[in-house]
């Protein structure tokens, strides 16, 4: 099992990719255990801010929210200003209140689709989270009871079709292993510069 701290370590000398930050993307099916994974990373980066792209799809753009995402969020840290976005909230079905996001030395950005192409130019490095589709929507939908079963259903269509279109994992310079005790780094299908630094023992 490979210490989070280690990686964090290799995150942080990494080049700059969206103004001053470091943004790494945290991508897998739904289900697959990304926001758990952010969490514990951010946790060794010294609390980094993380971005959940739930909070940017809807209901009706499950997808469609990179231009969204451009404007909002990735612009403005690009120029090295803070970030103001509109989170939406699930059970009103509607935008609630901005929230500010301030550069910071790393920040994460977690979701499904978070490694699409319109994302990764912004990125200092793509995580994929390790998991079969099947599997991972199934976990997802037990967490979630029958009551959201309807929304998985159409979940699961529009996710194969956005992976389909622009997949993640080919581009991915980590693959995240979860393991009974912590979380295992493999190295990704995208070898660059950026894996050297994210891989930072030999067990890939």
């Amino acid at each position: 099992m490979n210490d989070l701290a280690d990686h964090a370590r290799g995150l942080r000398t990494l080049p700059p990719s969206c103004g001053p930050v470091r943004l790494i993307a945290v991508d897998g099916h739904a289900g697959s255990g990304k926001s758990t994974f952010a969490g514990h990373l951010a946790a060794a980066l010294g609390d980094a801010p993380v971005l959940h792209l739930d909070d940017l799809a809807t209901h009706e753009e499950l997808f469609g929210w990179a231009d969204r995402l451009r404007a909002q969020v990735l612009d403005p840290l690009s120029r090295g200003e803070p970030a103001l976005y509109t989170p939406y909230d699930w059970t009103a079905r509607r935008s609630g209140p901005p929230r500010t996001l301030d550069p910071a030395p790393v920040m994460l950005i977690e979701g499904v689709g978070a490694g699409r192409s319109a994302v990764r130019p912004f990125l200092a490095g793509l995580l994929w989270i390790e998991g079969d589709s099947e599997a991972s929507w199934e976990r997802g939908r037990h967490r979630d009871g029958p009551g959201l079963s309807d929304f998985w259903d159409g979940w699961t269509v529009a996710e194969q079709r956005h992976f389909a279109d622009d997949p993640s994992y080919p581009f991915a310079d980590a693959v995240i292993r979860r393991m009974p005790m912590g979380y295992e780094w493999l190295e990704g299908l995208h070898p660059t510069p950026v894996a050297s630094h994210i891989i930072t023992d030999s067990e890939a």
